[in-house]
This record gives structure tokens, sequence and C-alpha cells, in this order.
């Protein structure tokens, strides 16, 4: 995508990656919105970043999103970059009984939610010169992380969806974009861990921007691009030895 001359739209952008993606936009001069449920977050981001703008938004919420839709293209016009960030990362047994509430949230937060915001959005997208759909999946969409099962099946189906919405797009102004982060240290899991296995949010910033700039419809950071390889012939006893590992040296809780 071009990094410059945007009207952009950043989901979770109250903290973490999405903080991180729409800090590294507004200081390349585009027109930054972050939205997320949090107000407080979202305040202050955009006290520390004059010229950003905020909306409120629950991701996991088909009416939130729909309002939001409508403000965001009547205060907005000139919107033309989405970047579908936010996320929740609950863990899970999948050997155990499911919990069905948190389930269906995870589900309706990582995967609904993204899908109907840019259904919200996409004919709007189209009248643009340009625009671009990015979807913040995870590298746990092609080698699950067994321990937290329905997130990365969440993560998963929606690396299928921009999959396909990338075909169905291929012939207008609309380009679809994959960021497929590693683990990195941020507060997603409630808490930054400090751990050396994380990547620090700043490399992970650095580096993406630099893939988004390529037009790459995926882009993976460089210290994990042997898991992106991974799905193939040997992809069980890959993901079970993977898994073994973190379970042997799991990330602090």
């Amino acid at each position: 995508m071009k990094l410059e001359g945007n009207t952009i739209l950043v989901t979770g952008g109250g903290s973490g990656i999405g903080r991180g993606l729409a800090e590294a936009f507004h200081q390349r001069g585009n027109k930054v919105i972050i939205a997320g449920r949090r107000k407080a977050l979202l305040d202050e981001v955009v006290a520390a970043n004059p010229g950003m703008e905020a909306i409120e938004l629950d991701i996991a919420d088909s009416a939130s999103i729909q309002a939001a839709a409508q403000t965001l293209i009547a205060r907005y016009p000139s919107l033309n970059v989405l970047v579908n960030n936010a996320g929740i990362m609950p863990f899970d047994n999948a050997a155990g009984q499911i919990d069905e509430a948190s389930s269906r949230r995870l589900l309706e937060t990582n995967l609904l939610g993204p899908i109907l915001l840019s259904s919200a959005l996409i004919e709007h997208l189209k009248q643009q010169p340009r625009a671009t759909i990015i979807y913040n999946t995870s590298i746990l969409a092609y080698v699950p992380l067994a321990p937290s099962a329905v997130y990365s099946a969440t993560k998963a189906g929606l690396h299928s969806y921009a999959l396909s919405q990338r075909f169905m797009l291929q012939d207008t102004n609309v380009s679809v974009q994959e960021i497929a982060p590693p683990w990195v240290d941020t507060e997603l899991l409630g808490k930054k861990s400090g751990d050396p296995r994380a990547m620090p949010v700043d490399a992970f910033i650095a580096e993406t921007m630099a893939g988004l700039a390529t037009e790459t419809p995926e882009v993976v950071v460089s210290a994990v691009s042997t898991l992106r390889s991974n799905p193939g012939p040997d992809e069980h006893a890959f993901i079970n030895a993977f898994n073994a590992q973190m379970i042997a040296n799991p990330p602090p809780m």
C-alpha cells in the first residue's frame, strides 16, 4: 500500500500493535482515526498524537459496527484504509469443556467483527481512487497454539476470508493485505511479559511497515518466516513439536 496521503481507521488502536501501527501511520502524515471500546485509552493515544482522532467501537457488536461505519463515512469522506486490528486472546482447553460465552465473544471479536466492519465500509472504499483493507491475523493462523485453540481458529478463519476477499476484489481499486504477527510483547495477554521470545513492539512495527509498502499480500516478519512456510505434508509433526515446546516453556501469566 501507499504509506502516505491516506485516511486510515485502525481498530483496537488504543494499545499494543494497533497503537503502534496508528502512530507509525500518523508520523507519516496520514489522517488516522483509532477505534475501540475503552474511551480512556483512546483519549490517551489521541492526546499523545495531536491531529489523530478517535471513535468508540465495540467490534463484537453489530449495531456498534453499523453506527460507527455511518459516522466514519459522513465524517471522513476520504477514508480509504481500514486496519482490522482489534482482537482478544483468552486461553482454553480443547481436551476439556470449552466455555461457550467466552468462545462466542472470541469469534465475534476476532472473526465476525472484522468481516462485518469490512462489509459495512466496502462500498465506500470502492469509491476511493485507491483503498486498502488490512487484516491483523497471527502466525497462529498457520501454526495453531493448542492451549489457545479457539483463538488460533479465529485467526485461521480470518486468513481464509482475506484470501477470498482479495480474489473477489482483484478487479477493483481495493487491495487486501494481511499482517501475521509472531508473539509480540504487548498487553494482549493482560500485561507485557518481558519474555525474550516475544518480539519488541517497535521492531515489529518497523518491519511490518516496510512490508506493507511492498504491496505483498502477506506481511510476515523474518523471525517467523519458517512458521509461515510450515503448512504441508509434515504439518502435524511440526505443530505437535511446536506445541510441546511452548507448553514446556509457557509465557508468563
